[in-house]
Protein backbone atom coordinates (compact mmCIF):
# COMPACT_ATOMS: atom_id res chain seq x y z
CA UNK A 1 0.00 0.00 0.00
CA UNK A 2 1.38 3.24 -1.07
CA UNK A 3 1.74 6.10 1.59
CA UNK A 4 -1.54 8.17 -0.64
CA UNK A 5 -3.26 5.15 -0.13
CA UNK A 6 -2.77 4.31 3.43
CA UNK A 7 -3.85 8.32 3.66
CA UNK A 8 -6.61 7.49 2.53
CA UNK A 9 -7.79 4.18 4.19
CA UNK A 10 -6.77 6.18 7.54
CA UNK A 11 -9.47 9.06 6.06
CA UNK A 12 -12.33 6.71 5.23
CA UNK A 13 -12.36 4.76 8.49
CA UNK A 14 -11.94 7.84 10.26
CA UNK A 15 -15.36 8.35 8.54
CA UNK A 16 -16.90 5.04 9.66
CA UNK A 17 -15.72 5.89 13.31
CA UNK A 18 -16.99 9.63 13.14
CA UNK A 19 -20.39 8.17 11.80
CA UNK A 20 -20.65 6.09 14.96
CA UNK A 21 -19.97 8.21 17.36
CA UNK A 22 -22.71 10.42 15.96
CA UNK A 23 -24.89 7.96 16.73
CA UNK A 24 -23.67 7.29 19.73
CA UNK A 25 -23.99 10.58 21.41
CA UNK A 26 -27.22 11.04 19.73
CA UNK A 27 -28.31 8.14 22.26
CA UNK A 28 -25.84 8.91 24.90
CA UNK A 29 -24.65 12.10 25.48
CA UNK A 30 -21.09 12.59 26.61
CA UNK A 31 -20.17 13.65 30.48
CA UNK A 32 -19.70 17.10 29.22
CA UNK A 33 -19.22 19.37 26.04
CA UNK A 34 -15.47 19.88 26.73
CA UNK A 35 -12.93 17.87 28.38
CA UNK A 36 -9.39 19.15 29.08
CA UNK A 37 -6.92 18.87 31.24
CA UNK A 38 -5.88 21.10 34.47
CA UNK A 39 -3.97 23.07 32.08
CA UNK A 40 -6.61 23.79 29.78
CA UNK A 41 -5.32 21.28 27.03
CA UNK A 42 -7.76 19.98 25.21
CA UNK A 43 -7.96 16.26 25.86
CA UNK A 44 -9.97 15.11 22.36
CA UNK A 45 -11.97 12.73 22.02
CA UNK A 46 -9.60 10.36 20.20
CA UNK A 47 -5.84 10.62 19.26
CA UNK A 48 -4.32 9.42 15.86
CA UNK A 49 -1.04 9.87 14.24
CA UNK A 50 -1.89 13.20 12.78
CA UNK A 51 -1.62 14.67 16.13
CA UNK A 52 1.59 13.90 16.73
CA UNK A 53 2.87 13.98 12.81
CA UNK A 54 5.00 17.49 14.01
CA UNK A 55 7.19 14.93 16.38
CA UNK A 56 10.70 13.62 15.32
CA UNK A 57 11.44 10.71 17.00
CA UNK A 58 14.99 10.79 16.99
CA UNK A 59 15.18 14.90 17.97
CA UNK A 60 11.82 14.67 20.12
CA UNK A 61 11.64 11.35 21.46
CA UNK A 62 14.86 9.45 21.22
CA UNK A 63 16.50 7.54 23.80
CA UNK A 64 16.60 6.91 27.50
CA UNK A 65 19.81 8.43 28.63
CA UNK A 66 20.83 10.55 25.70
CA UNK A 67 19.69 14.20 24.81
CA UNK A 68 16.99 15.58 25.19
CA UNK A 69 16.10 12.54 27.68
CA UNK A 70 12.37 12.75 26.99
CA UNK A 71 12.76 8.76 27.85
CA UNK A 72 14.86 9.12 30.99
CA UNK A 73 17.71 10.38 31.96
CA UNK A 74 19.41 6.92 32.44
CA UNK A 75 19.90 4.37 29.91
CA UNK A 76 18.12 1.20 31.11
CA UNK A 77 16.65 3.64 33.76
CA UNK A 78 14.59 0.72 36.49
CA UNK A 79 15.62 -2.41 34.60
CA UNK A 80 18.85 -1.65 36.74
CA UNK A 81 17.96 0.08 39.94
CA UNK A 82 14.68 1.33 41.24
CA UNK A 83 14.08 5.01 42.06
CA UNK A 84 15.23 5.89 45.56
CA UNK A 85 11.83 5.05 48.17
CA UNK A 86 11.97 7.96 50.53
CA UNK A 87 9.54 9.27 52.69
CA UNK A 88 9.65 12.77 54.13
CA UNK A 89 9.74 12.38 57.89
CA UNK A 90 10.34 14.65 60.72
CA UNK A 91 8.30 15.62 63.36
CA UNK A 92 8.30 16.80 67.56
CA UNK A 93 12.13 16.04 68.59
CA UNK A 94 15.33 14.45 66.87
CA UNK A 95 14.96 11.53 69.72
CA UNK A 96 11.39 10.50 68.45
CA UNK A 97 12.17 11.61 64.49
CA UNK A 98 15.47 9.11 65.03
CA UNK A 99 12.79 6.26 66.15
CA UNK A 100 11.02 6.68 62.66
CA UNK A 101 14.06 6.80 60.25
CA UNK A 102 15.25 3.73 61.57
CA UNK A 103 11.59 1.97 61.24
CA UNK A 104 11.40 3.21 57.80
CA UNK A 105 14.83 1.68 57.19
CA UNK A 106 14.08 -1.19 58.46
CA UNK A 107 10.95 -1.35 56.54
CA UNK A 108 13.08 -0.94 53.53
CA UNK A 109 13.29 2.97 52.81
CA UNK A 110 16.25 3.22 50.49
CA UNK A 111 16.60 7.09 52.03
CA UNK A 112 16.25 9.98 54.13
CA UNK A 113 13.75 13.22 53.73
CA UNK A 114 13.94 15.22 56.69
CA UNK A 115 10.87 17.56 57.58
CA UNK A 116 11.94 20.61 59.78
CA UNK A 117 9.43 22.46 61.93
CA UNK A 118 8.10 25.70 60.58
CA UNK A 119 10.68 27.51 63.38
CA UNK A 120 13.69 25.91 61.76
CA UNK A 121 12.63 26.79 58.22
CA UNK A 122 12.64 30.48 59.28
CA UNK A 123 16.07 30.22 60.92
CA UNK A 124 14.60 30.62 64.61
CA UNK A 125 15.41 28.89 68.01
CA UNK A 126 12.88 26.64 70.06
CA UNK A 127 13.39 29.42 72.80
CA UNK A 128 12.30 32.29 70.68
CA UNK A 129 8.83 34.04 71.19
CA UNK A 130 7.62 34.14 67.99
CA UNK A 131 8.60 29.67 67.93
CA UNK A 132 5.60 29.51 70.74
CA UNK A 133 3.36 26.45 69.89
CA UNK A 134 5.08 25.47 66.40
CA UNK A 135 7.86 24.02 67.79
CA UNK A 136 8.12 20.41 66.25
CA UNK A 137 4.67 20.44 64.70
CA UNK A 138 5.31 19.92 61.16
CA UNK A 139 8.38 18.78 61.42
CA UNK A 140 11.84 18.00 63.05
CA UNK A 141 13.42 21.06 65.92
CA UNK A 142 16.60 21.64 65.08
CA UNK A 143 18.19 24.23 67.25
CA UNK A 144 22.13 22.88 67.46
CA UNK A 145 24.92 20.41 66.43
CA UNK A 146 23.48 18.05 69.27
CA UNK A 147 19.73 17.81 67.79
CA UNK A 148 21.29 16.75 64.83
CA UNK A 149 23.90 14.33 66.33
CA UNK A 150 20.85 13.15 68.01
CA UNK A 151 18.27 13.07 64.52
CA UNK A 152 20.89 10.57 62.75
CA UNK A 153 22.41 8.58 65.59
CA UNK A 154 23.15 5.28 64.79
CA UNK A 155 22.58 5.74 60.79
CA UNK A 156 25.89 5.92 58.91
CA UNK A 157 25.94 9.26 56.69
CA UNK A 158 27.70 6.96 54.61
CA UNK A 159 25.31 4.37 53.97
CA UNK A 160 22.12 6.60 53.35
CA UNK A 161 20.95 9.22 50.95
CA UNK A 162 19.63 11.97 52.79
CA UNK A 163 17.07 14.60 51.29
CA UNK A 164 16.38 17.86 53.63
CA UNK A 165 13.22 20.26 52.88
CA UNK A 166 14.80 23.39 54.41
CA UNK A 167 15.43 26.67 52.25
CA UNK A 168 16.83 30.09 53.45
CA UNK A 169 18.81 28.46 56.41
CA UNK A 170 19.89 25.39 54.29
CA UNK A 171 23.42 26.23 54.53
CA UNK A 172 23.15 26.15 58.31
CA UNK A 173 21.57 22.45 58.14
CA UNK A 174 24.10 21.03 55.75
CA UNK A 175 26.47 22.64 57.68
CA UNK A 176 25.63 20.63 60.76
CA UNK A 177 25.07 17.65 58.32
CA UNK A 178 29.00 17.74 57.09
CA UNK A 179 29.85 18.30 61.27
CA UNK A 180 27.58 15.24 62.28
CA UNK A 181 29.66 12.98 59.63
CA UNK A 182 32.82 14.31 60.55
CA UNK A 183 32.25 13.11 64.10
CA UNK A 184 31.16 9.82 62.61
CA UNK A 185 34.43 9.61 60.64
CA UNK A 186 32.43 10.03 57.66
CA UNK A 187 34.17 12.56 55.16
CA UNK A 188 32.55 15.24 53.02
CA UNK A 189 33.07 14.02 49.67
CA UNK A 190 31.27 10.10 50.93
CA UNK A 191 28.47 12.11 51.42
CA UNK A 192 25.19 11.67 49.19
CA UNK A 193 21.59 13.83 49.35
CA UNK A 194 19.99 16.75 48.51
CA UNK A 195 18.84 19.92 50.46
CA UNK A 196 16.10 21.71 48.94
CA UNK A 197 17.85 25.36 48.88
CA UNK A 198 15.24 27.10 46.63
CA UNK A 199 14.38 30.17 48.31
CA UNK A 200 13.04 31.60 44.58
CA UNK A 201 9.34 29.76 44.85
CA UNK A 202 9.39 30.69 48.56
CA UNK A 203 8.73 34.29 47.33
CA UNK A 204 5.77 33.72 45.20
CA UNK A 205 4.62 30.03 46.62
CA UNK A 206 5.26 28.97 49.92
CA UNK A 207 6.42 32.14 52.46
CA UNK A 208 9.57 30.80 54.42
CA UNK A 209 11.91 33.13 53.51
CA UNK A 210 14.15 35.14 55.56
CA UNK A 211 16.75 37.45 53.63
CA UNK A 212 15.80 39.79 50.23
CA UNK A 213 16.33 37.39 46.93
CA UNK A 214 19.88 39.39 46.30
CA UNK A 215 21.60 38.29 49.60
CA UNK A 216 19.71 34.78 49.22
CA UNK A 217 20.78 34.58 45.84
CA UNK A 218 24.31 35.08 46.97
CA UNK A 219 24.21 32.13 49.94
CA UNK A 220 23.03 29.90 47.26
CA UNK A 221 25.84 30.67 44.99
CA UNK A 222 28.19 30.30 48.12
CA UNK A 223 26.85 26.50 48.62
CA UNK A 224 27.33 25.60 44.58
CA UNK A 225 30.91 26.31 45.28
CA UNK A 226 31.61 24.93 48.53
CA UNK A 227 30.12 22.03 47.35
CA UNK A 228 31.89 21.62 44.09
CA UNK A 229 35.12 21.46 46.29
CA UNK A 230 34.37 19.80 49.27
CA UNK A 231 31.07 17.66 48.50
CA UNK A 232 31.00 16.66 44.93
CA UNK A 233 28.84 14.05 45.41
CA UNK A 234 25.84 16.16 46.90
CA UNK A 235 23.07 17.58 45.18
CA UNK A 236 23.07 21.43 46.22
CA UNK A 237 19.43 22.72 45.27
CA UNK A 238 16.30 20.62 44.79
CA UNK A 239 14.77 23.13 42.46
CA UNK A 240 10.88 22.77 43.64
CA UNK A 241 7.84 23.08 42.40
CA UNK A 242 6.06 20.80 44.01
CA UNK A 243 4.85 23.78 46.44
CA UNK A 244 4.00 25.51 43.04
CA UNK A 245 1.61 23.26 42.63
CA UNK A 246 0.60 22.94 45.92
CA UNK A 247 -0.12 26.47 45.97
CA UNK A 248 -3.05 26.01 43.01
CA UNK A 249 -1.07 25.95 39.73
CA UNK A 250 -1.67 23.87 37.01
CA UNK A 251 0.53 20.81 35.53
CA UNK A 252 1.73 23.87 32.96
CA UNK A 253 2.78 26.40 35.38
CA UNK A 254 4.48 24.10 37.81
CA UNK A 255 6.95 23.38 34.66
CA UNK A 256 7.40 27.54 33.50
CA UNK A 257 7.71 28.49 36.56
CA UNK A 258 10.09 25.95 38.27
CA UNK A 259 12.27 25.64 35.29
CA UNK A 260 12.43 29.93 35.44
CA UNK A 261 13.87 29.47 39.06
CA UNK A 262 16.30 27.00 37.86
CA UNK A 263 17.44 28.94 35.08
CA UNK A 264 17.56 32.25 37.22
CA UNK A 265 20.08 29.94 39.84
CA UNK A 266 22.72 28.67 36.92
CA UNK A 267 22.17 32.37 35.43
CA UNK A 268 23.57 33.31 39.07
CA UNK A 269 26.01 30.78 39.66
CA UNK A 270 27.23 31.64 35.89
CA UNK A 271 27.76 34.94 36.96
CA UNK A 272 29.82 34.30 40.27
CA UNK A 273 32.59 32.78 37.91
CA UNK A 274 31.35 28.80 38.03
CA UNK A 275 31.58 26.81 35.07
CA UNK A 276 28.13 25.50 34.08
CA UNK A 277 29.74 22.19 33.11
CA UNK A 278 30.62 21.88 36.84
CA UNK A 279 28.07 22.56 38.46
CA UNK A 280 25.26 21.98 36.55
CA UNK A 281 25.65 18.17 37.38
CA UNK A 282 24.60 18.65 40.81
CA UNK A 283 21.41 20.41 40.48
CA UNK A 284 18.45 18.31 40.66
CA UNK A 285 14.44 19.00 41.08
CA UNK A 286 11.44 18.49 42.76
CA UNK A 287 7.96 18.33 41.68
CA UNK A 288 4.46 17.19 42.90
CA UNK A 289 2.28 14.83 40.62
CA UNK A 290 -1.40 15.51 41.13
CA UNK A 291 -4.63 13.02 39.98
CA UNK A 292 -4.46 13.79 36.06
CA UNK A 293 -2.66 10.38 35.69
CA UNK A 294 -2.02 10.88 31.54
CA UNK A 295 -0.94 14.79 32.08
CA UNK A 296 1.01 13.99 35.07
CA UNK A 297 3.20 11.11 32.36
CA UNK A 298 3.38 13.84 30.04
CA UNK A 299 4.53 16.85 32.28
CA UNK A 300 7.86 15.15 33.57
CA UNK A 301 8.65 13.28 29.99
CA UNK A 302 8.06 17.21 28.61
CA UNK A 303 10.12 18.90 31.58
CA UNK A 304 12.76 16.94 30.88
CA UNK A 305 13.03 17.59 27.39
CA UNK A 306 12.23 21.66 27.63
CA UNK A 307 15.21 21.85 30.51
CA UNK A 308 17.97 19.87 28.52
CA UNK A 309 16.79 21.98 25.87
CA UNK A 310 17.42 25.19 27.93
CA UNK A 311 20.67 24.27 28.94
CA UNK A 312 22.21 23.76 25.89
CA UNK A 313 20.70 26.20 24.21
CA UNK A 314 20.70 28.96 26.33
CA UNK A 315 23.83 28.55 28.47
CA UNK A 316 26.10 26.55 26.44
CA UNK A 317 26.06 23.54 28.31
CA UNK A 318 28.08 20.44 26.49
CA UNK A 319 28.61 17.46 29.00
CA UNK A 320 25.71 15.42 28.71
CA UNK A 321 25.01 15.14 32.43
CA UNK A 322 24.74 19.22 32.76
CA UNK A 323 21.52 19.05 30.52
CA UNK A 324 19.95 15.81 32.72
CA UNK A 325 17.01 16.63 34.63
CA UNK A 326 17.07 14.33 37.77
CA UNK A 327 14.02 14.85 40.36
CA UNK A 328 12.59 13.18 43.34
CA UNK A 329 8.56 13.39 43.31
CA UNK A 330 6.20 13.91 45.94
CA UNK A 331 2.46 12.92 45.66
CA UNK A 332 0.29 15.62 45.93
CA UNK A 333 -0.43 16.59 49.66
CA UNK A 334 -3.39 19.26 48.73
CA UNK A 335 -5.12 15.88 46.80
CA UNK A 336 -5.53 14.25 50.17
CA UNK A 337 -9.06 14.89 51.92
CA UNK A 338 -10.08 14.37 55.66
CA UNK A 339 -13.25 12.45 54.45
CA UNK A 340 -12.88 9.28 54.16
CA UNK A 341 -9.06 9.06 54.26
CA UNK A 342 -8.80 5.48 52.89
CA UNK A 343 -9.69 7.08 49.51
CA UNK A 344 -6.13 8.63 49.72
CA UNK A 345 -4.58 5.15 49.56
CA UNK A 346 -6.28 4.96 46.29
CA UNK A 347 -5.12 8.89 45.10
CA UNK A 348 -1.46 8.05 46.13
CA UNK A 349 -1.26 4.88 44.06
CA UNK A 350 -2.45 6.37 41.26
CA UNK A 351 -0.07 9.39 41.45
CA UNK A 352 3.01 7.33 42.33
CA UNK A 353 2.09 4.94 38.89
CA UNK A 354 2.60 8.02 37.37
CA UNK A 355 5.53 9.58 38.69
CA UNK A 356 7.30 5.96 37.80
CA UNK A 357 5.76 5.88 34.13
CA UNK A 358 7.06 9.83 34.42
CA UNK A 359 10.48 8.67 35.18
CA UNK A 360 11.00 10.12 38.63
CA UNK A 361 14.75 9.28 40.07
CA UNK A 362 13.45 9.35 43.95
CA UNK A 363 9.84 9.05 45.07
CA UNK A 364 7.79 9.70 48.41
CA UNK A 365 4.49 8.30 48.75
CA UNK A 366 2.04 9.99 51.23
CA UNK A 367 -0.07 8.71 54.14
CA UNK A 368 -3.48 8.46 54.30
CA UNK A 369 -3.95 10.36 57.20
CA UNK A 370 -2.11 13.54 56.81
CA UNK A 371 -5.00 15.39 56.26
CA UNK A 372 -5.54 14.72 59.46
CA UNK A 373 -2.60 14.55 61.12
CA UNK A 374 1.10 13.67 61.09
CA UNK A 375 1.52 10.24 59.81
CA UNK A 376 1.25 7.18 62.06
CA UNK A 377 3.41 3.81 61.34
CA UNK A 378 0.94 2.12 59.77
CA UNK A 379 -0.07 4.66 57.65
CA UNK A 380 3.65 5.41 56.55
CA UNK A 381 4.43 1.59 55.81
CA UNK A 382 1.06 1.37 53.68
CA UNK A 383 2.92 4.41 51.57
CA UNK A 384 6.03 2.73 51.62
CA UNK A 385 4.41 -0.52 50.43
CA UNK A 386 2.88 1.52 47.58
CA UNK A 387 5.92 1.93 46.09
CA UNK A 388 7.29 -1.56 46.85
CA UNK A 389 4.25 -3.33 45.12
CA UNK A 390 4.80 -0.67 41.90
CA UNK A 391 8.48 -1.75 41.78
CA UNK A 392 8.32 -5.48 42.30
CA UNK A 393 4.77 -6.59 41.12
CA UNK A 394 3.29 -4.33 38.13
CA UNK A 395 5.79 -4.68 35.55
CA UNK A 396 5.85 -1.26 34.54
CA UNK A 397 9.71 -0.94 35.65
CA UNK A 398 10.55 -3.73 33.40
CA UNK A 399 10.46 -1.47 29.98
CA UNK A 400 11.85 1.91 29.85
CA UNK A 401 9.22 4.76 28.96
CA UNK A 402 6.47 2.27 28.10
CA UNK A 403 3.97 4.81 27.29
CA UNK A 404 6.36 6.33 24.67
CA UNK A 405 4.65 6.23 21.18
CA UNK A 406 1.19 6.65 22.65
CA UNK A 407 -0.49 9.22 20.16
CA UNK A 408 -1.67 10.98 23.48
CA UNK A 409 1.45 10.97 25.55
CA UNK A 410 3.95 12.28 22.90
CA UNK A 411 0.64 15.06 21.96
CA UNK A 412 -0.23 15.90 25.06
CA UNK A 413 4.47 15.90 26.35
CA UNK A 414 4.92 18.26 23.28
CA UNK A 415 1.71 21.00 24.02
CA UNK A 416 2.81 20.93 27.83
CA UNK A 417 6.13 21.86 26.55
CA UNK A 418 5.43 24.78 24.88
CA UNK A 419 3.23 26.02 26.53
CA UNK A 420 5.68 26.23 29.37
CA UNK A 421 8.05 27.77 27.26
CA UNK A 422 6.09 30.46 26.49
CA UNK A 423 5.40 31.49 29.64
CA UNK A 424 9.33 30.87 30.48
CA UNK A 425 9.56 33.54 27.63
CA UNK A 426 7.10 36.24 29.61
CA UNK A 427 9.26 35.98 32.63
CA UNK A 428 12.28 36.47 30.24
CA UNK A 429 10.19 39.56 28.89
CA UNK A 430 9.45 41.26 32.83
CA UNK A 431 13.05 40.96 33.79
CA UNK A 432 13.47 37.30 35.22
CA UNK A 433 12.40 35.96 38.09
CA UNK A 434 13.14 38.12 40.61
CA UNK A 435 11.60 41.18 38.75
CA UNK A 436 7.86 38.96 37.73
CA UNK A 437 7.77 37.86 41.65
CA UNK A 438 8.43 41.83 42.61
CA UNK A 439 5.57 42.41 40.16
CA UNK A 440 3.27 39.82 41.06
CA UNK A 441 3.00 38.39 38.01
CA UNK A 442 3.72 34.48 39.13
CA UNK A 443 1.52 34.98 42.27
CA UNK A 444 -1.30 36.07 40.26
CA UNK A 445 -1.05 33.08 37.34
CA UNK A 446 -0.94 30.84 40.52
CA UNK A 447 -3.99 32.48 42.29
CA UNK A 448 -6.38 32.93 39.14
CA UNK A 449 -5.65 29.15 38.79
CA UNK A 450 -6.24 27.95 42.44
CA UNK A 451 -9.33 29.99 42.38
CA UNK A 452 -10.46 28.45 38.95
CA UNK A 453 -9.79 25.13 39.98
CA UNK A 454 -11.74 25.90 43.33
CA UNK A 455 -14.63 27.08 41.69
CA UNK A 456 -14.88 24.02 39.61
CA UNK A 457 -15.32 21.94 42.60
CA UNK A 458 -17.96 24.09 44.18
CA UNK A 459 -19.87 23.92 41.06
CA UNK A 460 -19.34 19.83 40.72
CA UNK A 461 -17.70 20.45 37.74
CA UNK A 462 -14.57 19.06 39.45
CA UNK A 463 -15.34 15.65 41.62
CA UNK A 464 -13.67 15.19 44.70
CA UNK A 465 -15.06 11.42 45.84
CA UNK A 466 -16.33 11.68 49.22
CA UNK A 467 -16.20 15.46 49.30
CA UNK A 468 -18.46 17.09 47.00
CA UNK A 469 -19.88 13.36 45.74
CA UNK A 470 -20.07 10.36 47.05
CA UNK A 471 -20.17 11.64 51.33
CA UNK A 472 -21.17 9.29 53.86
CA UNK A 473 -21.62 9.98 56.90
CA UNK A 474 -18.74 9.54 58.84
CA UNK A 475 -17.43 9.36 62.92
CA UNK A 476 -14.70 11.37 64.63
CA UNK A 477 -11.57 10.55 63.52
CA UNK A 478 -9.77 7.93 66.12
CA UNK A 479 -5.77 7.28 67.23
CA UNK A 480 -4.20 10.36 65.64
CA UNK A 481 -0.79 11.30 65.84
CA UNK A 482 0.03 14.13 68.20
CA UNK A 483 3.10 16.03 68.90
CA UNK A 484 3.01 16.43 73.06
CA UNK A 485 2.50 20.27 74.55
CA UNK A 486 5.24 19.41 76.66
CA UNK A 487 7.65 18.44 73.96
CA UNK A 488 8.29 22.19 73.37
CA UNK A 489 9.37 22.85 77.03
CA UNK A 490 11.68 19.48 76.76
CA UNK A 491 13.44 21.16 73.32
CA UNK A 492 13.72 24.94 75.01
CA UNK A 493 15.50 23.42 78.20
CA UNK A 494 17.55 21.43 75.89
CA UNK A 495 18.68 24.40 74.33
CA UNK A 496 19.33 25.78 77.17
CA UNK A 497 21.97 23.10 78.13
CA UNK A 498 23.85 23.03 75.11
CA UNK A 499 23.95 26.86 75.31
CA UNK A 500 25.50 26.25 78.83
CA UNK A 501 27.98 24.03 78.45
CA UNK A 502 29.40 24.71 75.22
CA UNK A 503 32.64 27.39 75.24
CA UNK A 504 30.48 30.47 74.77
CA UNK A 505 33.64 33.38 74.32
CA UNK A 506 34.47 30.79 71.17
CA UNK A 507 31.10 30.84 69.84
CA UNK A 508 30.84 34.19 69.73
CA UNK A 509 34.03 35.12 68.14
CA UNK A 510 33.13 32.54 65.79
CA UNK A 511 29.73 34.46 64.85
CA UNK A 512 31.46 37.62 64.90
CA UNK A 513 33.94 36.00 62.12
CA UNK A 514 30.98 35.26 60.45
CA UNK A 515 29.35 38.99 60.34
CA UNK A 516 32.94 40.11 59.03
CA UNK A 517 32.67 36.97 56.08
CA UNK A 518 29.14 38.67 55.13
CA UNK A 519 29.64 42.24 55.30
CA UNK A 520 32.77 41.75 53.02
CA UNK A 521 30.87 39.23 50.65
CA UNK A 522 33.03 36.14 50.98
CA UNK A 523 31.89 32.29 50.94
CA UNK A 524 29.64 32.53 53.96
CA UNK A 525 29.93 28.02 54.25
CA UNK A 526 33.28 27.96 55.85
CA UNK A 527 32.51 30.62 58.75
CA UNK A 528 28.68 28.99 59.05
CA UNK A 529 30.40 25.43 59.54
CA UNK A 530 33.22 26.66 61.62
CA UNK A 531 30.44 27.95 64.01
CA UNK A 532 27.77 25.41 64.11
CA UNK A 533 30.95 22.75 64.99
CA UNK A 534 31.32 25.05 68.33
CA UNK A 535 27.22 24.76 68.88
CA UNK A 536 26.12 28.06 67.60
CA UNK A 537 22.49 27.62 67.48
CA UNK A 538 20.69 28.30 64.26
CA UNK A 539 19.29 31.50 65.24
CA UNK A 540 21.84 32.71 66.24
CA UNK A 541 23.98 32.38 62.68
CA UNK A 542 20.50 33.20 60.61
CA UNK A 543 20.18 36.31 63.72
CA UNK A 544 23.58 37.15 62.23
CA UNK A 545 22.84 37.39 58.49
CA UNK A 546 19.63 39.48 59.41
CA UNK A 547 21.98 42.20 60.72
CA UNK A 548 23.70 41.96 57.34
CA UNK A 549 21.24 41.39 54.99
CA UNK A 550 17.82 42.64 56.25
CA UNK A 551 14.52 40.68 56.41
CA UNK A 552 12.35 40.70 52.96
CA UNK A 553 9.17 42.31 54.00
CA UNK A 554 6.74 41.11 50.70
CA UNK A 555 4.86 44.17 49.09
Amino acid sequence: MTCSERKQAFQQRQQQWQELVDKACARFPERRENFATTSGIEMKRLFTPEDVEQVDYTEDIGFPGIYPFTRGVQPTMYRARFWTMRQYAGFGSAEETNKRYKYLLENGQTGLSVAFDLPTQIGYDSDFELSEGEVGKVGVAIDTLADMEMLFDGISLDKVSTSMTINSPAAVLLAMYVAVAEKQGVAPAQLRGTIQNDVLKEYFARGTYIFPPSPSMKIITDIFAFCKDTLPNWNTISISGYHIREAGSTAVQEVAFTLADGLAYVDAAIKTGLDVDVFAKRLSFFFNVHNPFLEEVAKFRAARRLWAWLMKERFGAKKPASMMMRFHTQTAGCSLTAQQPDNNVIRVTIQALAAVLGGTNSLHTNSRDEALCLPTEDSVRIALRTQQVIAHESGVADSVDPLAGSYLIESLTSKIEAQALAYIKKIDDLGGVVKAIEAGYIQNEIGDSAYAYQKAVEAKEQIIVGVNKFTIEEAPPENLLTVKAEMEQKQRQKLAQVKESRDNEAVNKALQQLKVVAEDGGNLMIPILAAVKLYASLGEVCGVLRQVFGEYQEQ
